[in-house]
């Protein structure tokens, strides 16, 4: 059996290791249009601002070592032209020399990837402005930055060497995470960084109320934010600086700009296979990574996948989902039934020193679908054991369904713990939990890691209280009857909502009848947990009350800054 992989990255690397493992006799080659195999794309930005400091280190492994330990041909600076499904062939052309060749196969795999996406604007063509795709791509951003473009490959665009003064500062356009991680590394080489994106908020799979935290983290970190500003092109301006024009009529200053506004499929060649293309511009696949084509597979940024919540097709170019594509595709050509079982979107970005991350649906995404089976919490809970030092507060976010209290999707944004938050809850989503299963969770404690009730044991205990009727829910969006603070007053002092009437919660007792009884009463304080004990109380006491989730924390994200 002969397996021609196109593409040698993330997917494609993985796909032939693993066919490799599972038959030793297969024929495996692997081509890719760069210069390099199986890289390490999510370290680029790391690699511009100096964490790592050499190029070599975002190689994995090269063409040597798969020849060496797993008797893989990888032919590099080979790019796939054309496919004739009938023939069972694929035209390869030699980026070098420009020779065209044709290669058979029994089994073909495409994992082109995606490329980032150029849109045709004024002067997008000038020296200085760039992608972030491959490692030539970062070389030449280095390179660019610090006064000598010697190398212009992966620059498609730079046409030869010159000479530029170093950057001073730098435009991002794109706030996802290639935009923020190069805004963050820019900013950390000493640049003045503007972040432009053309929506309201940044990192669009979150939603808006946590986004914010997201902001004002980066905008404290130094990241001047151009939210809502739509870039209309660009222009050269004195010497080598570049001037970046919005929609309302600004021109940001730049030595450099880096486009960040996301990425689209590669499937020019899968067209000329006439591969099915699906919706959101993917290749469509089953859940054995088969496309429409017998014995032609695809995996990775190429691909649509299912949403594992929503059943909908979604294209989600991200690294682990391409890493178990190229596994799977891998199995089942050997003759295994392995399947995906779609994806859930989890996902994390690191920005100075803190970290934002998410898993499942979002609330947004629950609105435009038009489901309305969903209730949310907001909670924040310590990283670890208060007492200990270090802790540090989470913002989190939780969907579950009403009806059966089915978890759908939790978002999280803090300085520390992040990350193991959302791995627990993407595990307990993936297996289909409840946010009563949340609550009996049995996850590691020691008062330097977490609490003896973990942040995730606390969503689930919260929710699950909403759920039995024992803390009715309100939010800052639904109308307010009669709202009641159970802050003391010093606190009120500090920030307060309009219209609340205060009662402490250590006075509440002693003060029920100054409560109407003919309206609801929802019941806020800075968090939450005293609101809890307040709404306990005036249930059990004949009134009709509901906790607002979140208190003024959830309160202070309801608009941007």
């Amino acid at each position: 059996m002969k397996v021609v992989i196109v593409g040698g990255v993330a997917g494609g690397a993985s796909c032939a290791a693993r066919l490799r493992r599972l038959d030793e006799s297969a024929e495996i080659l692997v081509v890719e249009r760069g210069p390099y195999i199986s890289y390490a794309n999510c370290g680029l930005p790391y690699y511009v601002g100096g964490l790592i400091p050499r190029e070599s280190k975002l190689v994995l492994a090269d063409a040597a070592l798969f020849r060496a330990q797993l008797n893989v041909e990888v032919r590099t600076l080979c790019e796939a032209v054309s496919i004739d499904p009938e023939a069972r062939t694929v035209q390869l052309r030699d980026v070098t020399s420009g020779e065209v060749t044709t290669e058979s196969y029994d089994k073909l795999v495409l994992s082109p990837g995606a490329s980032p996406i150029r849109p045709p604007l004024p002067g997008i063509d000038l020296p200085g402005i760039f992608v972030v795709r491959t490692v030539p791509d970062v070389h030449v951003i280095r390179e660019w930055m610090e006064g000598h473009v010697t190398d212009p490959s992966g620059l498609d665009t730079y046409t030869g060497s010159q000479t530029v003064l170093p950057a001073r500062r730098a435009v991002v356009v794109g706030g996802g995470f290639i935009g923020l991680e190069m805004a963050e590394n820019l900013v950390h080489l000493g640049l003045d960084v503007t972040l432009v994106q053309r929506g309201p908020q940044l990192m669009s799979p979150m939603d808006p109320e946590m986004a914010r935290y997201v902001e004002r983290h980066v905008a404290r970190n130094g990241v001047k934010l151009a939210l809502s500003e739509n870039v209309t092109g660009f222009r050269q301006a004195a010497g080598t600086s570049l001037e970046v024009l919005t929609a309302s009529g600004k021109a940001i200053p730049a030595d450099i700009v880096v486009m960040g506004i996301g990425v689209r499929p590669e499937v020019g060649l899968a067209k000329t296979a006439g591969l099915a293309i699906g919706e959101r511009g993917g290749i469509l696949v089953d859940d054995q990574m088969r496309t429409s084509v017998p014995d032609i597979f695809a995996v990775g940024d190429a691909i649509e996948v299912r949403d594992h919540v929503t059943g909908a097709q979604l294209h989600v170019p991200l690294a682990g989902p391409a890493n178990r594509q190229g596994r799977i595709a891998a199995e089942v050509i050997a003759g295994r039934d392995s399947r995906f079982r779609g994806t859930q979107g989890t996902a994390i970005v690191g920005l100075f020193g803190g970290a934002a991350a998410w898993t499942g649906v979002s609330e947004k995404t629950l609105r435009r679908i038009g489901d309305t089976d969903y209730e949310k919490i907001f909670i924040y809970p310590n990283s670890h054991a208060g007492y200990y030092p270090g802790a540090q507060y989470l913002a989190m976010k939780i969907l579950f369904r009403k009806s059966d209290g089915r978890l759908l999707g939790a978002q999280a944004v803090g300085l520390d713990g992040v990350d193991k938050r959302i791995d627990a809850f993407a595990i307990a989503l993936q297996f289909g939990a409840t946010v009563y299963d949340l609550e009996e969770a049995e996850l590691t404690y020691a008062p330097q890691f977490g609490s003896a009730k973990s942040p995730v044991n606390f969503a689930g205990m919260v929710a699950a209280d909403v759920l039995r009727g024992d803390m009715p829910v309100a939010h800052w969006d639904d109308e307010h009857p009669f709202l009641l603070d159970v802050r003391q007053p010093a606190e009120l002092a500090v920030e307060q909502v309009p219209g609340v009437v205060n009662i402490p919660l250590p006075e509440l007792r002693g003060r029920l009848d100054e409560l109407p009884r003919d309206r609801e009463i929802h019941v806020i304080c800075r968090s939450g947990q005293r609101a809890y004990y307040a709404t306990r109380i005036l249930l059990q006491n004949g009134f009709e009350a509901r906790n607002i989730s979140g208190g003024m924390l959830s309160h202070a994200t309801l608009s941007a800054g």
